[in-house]
């Protein structure tokens, strides 16, 4: 199955994958500015997120296999490759497994490390969403808040939220898959695998997903590697800051 996308400009094709509980949707704004600088966009949902299909399986591998269908299905060669957390680390397993297919690669905020579980309060909340009660997206947001107290958060989440039909709203991430799979998210890249080519690391400045520690492990993985560091974001950098987010990004590539 094809993962879904949206598609904007023309040019060098320039591949984002959001984070976990996203859709590509999400960067359309940015989407909208690198294709300004003669970039074809491809913005990905993953699989049980956004528009792309469900399925009960859910790992890097299959995320990375998804992509790959992506390439050969869109005739893409040589891409730029932006991923944001969970993006981020499948941009990772993907630039390792098939170098030939990347021509550069940026990294938003997650390391290659592994990461522990820390995404419960949010499956809780989202897990307690009971559409046969809830007839509005006001009384979505009413009940999610009682579990998600900041407000870019919750926001972020009720992008999910969408109307099914015209009286039954739903959510488009296939929550029950990604419950069961929830320990693949934090999956470390495996020892000794790496990218030859150019690697931009973009961390939040109020962010702990990249730690100062973390740098040799960085180098390991990808020796062409370099960190830029988005001021005043944390690990949503890319709405947070946008405009330095994508200055650094602009300059890279």
């Amino acid at each position: 199955m094809l993962l879904h996308s949206q598609i904007i400009g023309a040019g060098r094709p320039l591949v984002i994958l959001h984070g976990f509980l996203g859709m590509g949707d999400n960067w359309r704004t940015l989407g909208n500015q690198f294709a300004k600088l003669g970039f074809q966009v491809h913005l990905v949902d993953a699989r049980n997120h956004g528009r792309s299909f469900h399925s009960e399986y859910f790992s890097y591998p299959l995320m990375v296999s998804d992509l790959v269908h992506y390439c050969e299905h869109h005739k893409l060669e040589h891409i730029y490759l932006l991923g944001h957390s969970m993006g981020g680390k499948t941009a990772m397993f993907f630039a390792v497994k098939f170098p030939e297919l990347v021509s550069k690669l940026i990294i938003a905020d997650v390391s290659p490390k592994a990461y522990p579980k820390h995404h419960q309060i949010i499956l809780k909340g989202l897990s307690s969403l009971d559409f046969a009660t809830i007839k509005t997206r006001q009384a979505a947001e009413n009940a999610l808040s009682k579990y998600i107290k900041d407000p870019p958060t919750l926001q972020f989440l009720l992008k999910n939220v969408y109307w099914k039909s015209k009286d039954e709203l739903a959510l488009r991430i296939y929550l029950p898959a990604l419950i069961k799979n929830i320990d693949e998210i934090g999956k470390a890249l495996a020892v000794n695998t790496t990218y030859e080519g150019e690697v931009l690391f973009l961390k939040g400045e109020n962010s702990t997903y990249i730690e100062t520690e973390d740098k040799p492990l960085l180098k390991s993985h990808f020796p062409r590697s370099i960190i830029r560091t988005v001021s005043n974001a944390g690990h949503w950098l890319h709405s947070e800051n946008s405009s330095e987010f994508y200055d650094y990004v602009a300059e890279f590539v």
